[in-house]
């Protein structure tokens, strides 16, 4: 039977456990939502802003390799649901830090902070399982749905989170957080995959993350798609890092329009994956990756212009849409570069490009703001895309998947 955009969920452990991290992501981006917005009342400037997502991105820059290899060692789903129940305790923390009015600018940082360094175990790990959870014809279709879930959640998480910040305060996004993550655990544990090769004479942690860097070393296919990463996510990390200053100050709104903002991004991202499976087959990765680069730069560009709402919102539809692409374009092609026997290590590198890139873009980015204003800032970035897009044009993304 052919592959569609819908295949992987014939397969019921690739079911279940996208259904549960759906269910977790709609939870982490309320949290995610609800932190940058509680910056704003506690530090609104845009450098302390913009390092919220400093805070949550920096440590799986630092930790993604060791985590990866950490995770090409050891049973995978024990590691996950390990870090699961560490995020839930984080997250229930923190809300009840700010329930009882005790949480300051530091204290969320930190937070932020430790459930980076969770994201950085989980990232590499999670994506290494999922060729595990469906047959190879099915693999770019999974590797897009895990993206729409993402993004689904984005769609809902932050506008919910905007609702709920409104209705019932600023802590109940992290409590509702902390809850969601049972659902993932719970997930996995029903999850019985059969038992992985392990080699007969496991070389030495250190050995196996030197082995993880010498393979990337000699493999000019996952060199291209990273640096075409880095040269996508720098600049589109922008938006990301300030877009709770657009609403606050370029569009005049509060909680809920930034939720609002969020979760059109989210719901763009969700109509754009949709359409991803057949535009990969008329044109290819690289081509789609070209869309989404262009239409990033677009979507700064507008945020940077408009100051109405309703044209924030079309911006975001078009920003959702436009990350997908890019974002979707170079998974695929990472999962594709790396073969089954190091692919947590290969994986890990492309976490840590992603993650470097927007943790790094963040600090710069909120820096700018800081100097030249808001909207300077965000036109800078959609030159720096642009220009990107020139710098890597010869590094084509490839479809091979090595044996």
């Amino acid at each position: 039977m052919s592959a569609t955009a819908w295949s992987p969920f014939r397969h019921g452990s690739f079911a279940l456990l996208w259904g549960a991290s759906l269910v977790s992501n709609i939870g982490s981006w309320m949290h995610d939502m609800a932190a940058a917005w509680f910056m704003t009342t506690l530090a609104p400037t845009p450098i302390m802003v913009a390092l919220v997502q400093s805070a949550g991105t920096l440590p799986v820059c630092l930790l993604a390799l060791p985590a990866g290899t950490l995770a090409d060692r050891m049973d995978k789903r024990r590691l996950l649901l390990v870090v699961q129940v560490i995020m839930l305790l984080l997250a229930s923390t923190l809300g009840l830090l700010v329930l009882n009015g005790l949480a300051q600018a530091g204290m969320l940082l930190a937070i932020t902070f430790a459930m980076g360094i969770c994201v950085a175990v989980m990232s590499p790990t999670w994506q290494s399982i999922i060729p595990r959870l469906v047959p190879p014809q099915d693999l770019q279709p999974a590797v897009a749905l895990h993206a729409v879930g993402i993004n689904i959640s984005r769609a809902i998480g932050p506008a919910l989170g905007g609702v709920i910040i409104v209705a019932m305060g600023i802590a109940w996004p992290f409590l509702i957080n902390a809850a969601s993550f049972v659902a993932v655990i719970v997930a996995l544990w029903l999850w019985r995959p059969p038992p992985a090769a392990t080699p007969r004479n496991p070389s030495s942690f250190i050995a196996s993350m030197r082995e993880g860097l010498s393979h990337a070393g000699k493999n000019q296919t996952l060199k291209d798609t990273l640096v075409r990463s880095v040269l996508f996510y720098t600049f589109g990390s922008a938006y990301w890092a300030l877009l709770p200053l657009v609403a606050r100050e370029q569009l005049h709104g509060g909680p809920s329009l930034f939720g609002v903002l969020t979760g059109c991004i989210g719901a763009g991202a969700v109509f754009g994956a949709l359409l991803l499976p057949a535009l990969r087959r008329r044109h290819g990765l690289d081509r789609v990756l070209v869309v989404g680069i262009l239409g990033t730069a677009a979507s700064l560009c507008g945020f940077a212009l408009f100051e109405a709402p309703v044209l924030g919102m079309l911006t975001s539809l078009l920003a959702g849409a436009s990350w997908i692409a890019g974002l979707s374009s170079l998974n695929v092609a990472a999962q594709l570069a790396v073969p089954d026997w190091v692919r947590a290590r290969g994986m890990a590198l492309y976490t840590t490009t992603l993650y470097g890139s927007l943790a790094v873009g963040s600090m710069v980015w909120g820096q700018v703001a800081t100097y030249l204003s808001l909207g300077p800032t965000l036109l800078i970035a959609a030159a720096g895309a642009v220009g990107g897009l020139a710098l890597g044009r010869r590094r084509r993304l490839q479809v091979t998947r090595p044996a």
